[in-house]
Order: structure tokens, then sequence, then C-alpha cells
């Protein structure tokens, strides 16, 4: 379609200047050359008609100001999301099972009947990682301040989730030093750490077994900031494409088509 308008255009400069060709050997050897200002309306418009609408009026503080905010109202509902009851739990995708170093302790306190037990401490994981969403998201959301223009500008050019991953890029090693500490407070808050240590202690005293104890602290942060970093990706695919998630007015200039 746009071919057929650049075509249309053309032929319409090569008509108007075989008329005037044609007037000047009808009246006077003398050739004249059609006015510059009527090509350049004709291609003018014909570049307009093709251009995105929304292409002249946006400018780079608009994308800066356009991706901060977008970023923003996808940390803050995601941490909503996922700060609520069961955000975690209740999330197939989301939710926080035994780390793998530890999957032999569940399997083996299982068969000793002890399955309770483990349920506990994973539910008390995934406790963990829903109270810590709630305080650590104002964190998560400062690192948004440092983007640059240009940064935004490649991001809006980017994939659908361009920004999560700049996000993720450049704040995952911050981020964890922040918010290992509320994690680790969240788990003594939800008594998760002590019924670890239980399963642990449980395990530990079977007979000829390797004795084990990972970070649960560390392993619930890892899996808490995957599972926000995800929920951040999931907001921003819906603000870049459904108009109804572009609920500001920087936000439907930016994204709106």
């Amino acid at each position: 379609m746009y071919k057929i308008m650049v075509s249309a255009a053309l032929v319409a400069v090569i008509t108007f200047n075989g008329m005037a060709q044609t007037t000047t050997t009808t009246t006077t050897k003398k050739k004249t050359k059609p006015k510059k200002s009527l090509i350049n309306n004709v291609v003018s418009s014909t570049v307009s008609a093709i251009a995105p609408a929304n292409s002249s009026a946006l400018t780079t503080g608009d994308i800066s100001s356009g991706l901060k905010e977008a970023l923003q109202i996808g940390a803050t509902n995601a941490a909503k999301q996922l700060g609520a009851e069961n955000g975690f739990f209740g999330n197939a995708a989301l939710k926080i099972l035994m780390p793998p170093e530890a999957q032999k302790i569940e399997k083996k306190l299982r068969e000793y009947g002890m399955g309770s037990q483990v349920d506990d401490a994973i539910l008390s994981m995934n406790r963990a990682a829903e109270n810590a969403s709630q305080s650590a998201a104002p964190i998560f959301i400062n690192a948004i301040k440092g983007m640059s223009i240009t940064d935004a500008v490649n991001i809006l050019k980017g994939t659908d989730t361009a920004a999560t991953g700049y996000l993720r890029e450049k704040t995952t090693t911050d981020l964890t030093t922040a918010f290992k500490p509320v994690i680790q407070e969240s788990l003594d808050k939800v008594d998760a750490t002590s019924k670890w240590a239980t399963i642990v202690n449980l395990y530990n005293e079977i007979p000829f077994i390797k004795k084990i104890n990972p970070d649960l602290a560390g392993y619930v942060t890892d899996k808490a900031l995957s599972g926000m970093f995800l929920s951040v990706a999931e907001q921003e695919k819906k603000i870049r494409k459904d108009p109804l998630a572009q609920t500001t007015d920087i936000l439907k200039k930016v994204f709106g088509k």
C-alpha cells in the first residue's frame, strides 16, 4: 500500500512536469520547470501518510518519561501481586520449591513420614518472599531513576521486554544486596528459618548420608527477584501492546499506535 502511495506521488510529479514541458513547447521555446514548492508538497504529503501518526510529536524526553513510568507501574503492580497472600505460593510459575541441592532432603523426609514438616518449610519460604515483596518494591523502583535518555530510546526500539531486561542487567547485584536482608528478616518473621533448620537437622540425623545445609536466605532471595522480574516483564508487555494498560497520557503518547 505504501509503495502504491509513493508511486502515485511520483506519477503526479512526472505528470505535472510533462504538462509543463508540453505547454512550454506550444507557447515558447524556453523550457520552464515546475515549481519546487508544488513537488515538495506532493512528496511531503506522501511521506506523512506512511509515517507513524505520533512520530513527529514524540521527543526523547517523552520516551524517557514513558519508559520510566511503564517500569514504575510494572514494578508497583508486580509488588502488589506478589506481596499478596499466595502471590508466590498460589502461582504455579513462581512458587518457590525446595532448592535443587536439597531435593534429596525432601524425598528422604517424605519417605520417613515427615512430609508435613517439608510442606511447612515450603509454605514458609513462599510467605517470606511474599512479605519481602511488599517492603522491597521501593528499592526496586528507585533503580529506575538511573535510566538515561539514550537507554530509553534504545529500549523503545527493542523487544517487548527490553526495559525489564535492562533493569535486570543493571540492578540485579545492587538489588540482591538490598533485598537479601529483607528476605532474611521475612524468613525469621514467618519462622521459616527455624522450620528449615528443623528439617535439615532431621535429615542430617539420618545415618550414612552426607550432611547438607544450603543458604536458605540466598536461595529465596534469588527466586523472589526472579519472580518479580518475570512479573514486571508481563506488565511491560501489557503496557506496550494493550491500550487498556496505557492508563496515562505519557504512556498513550509513547506506546499508543
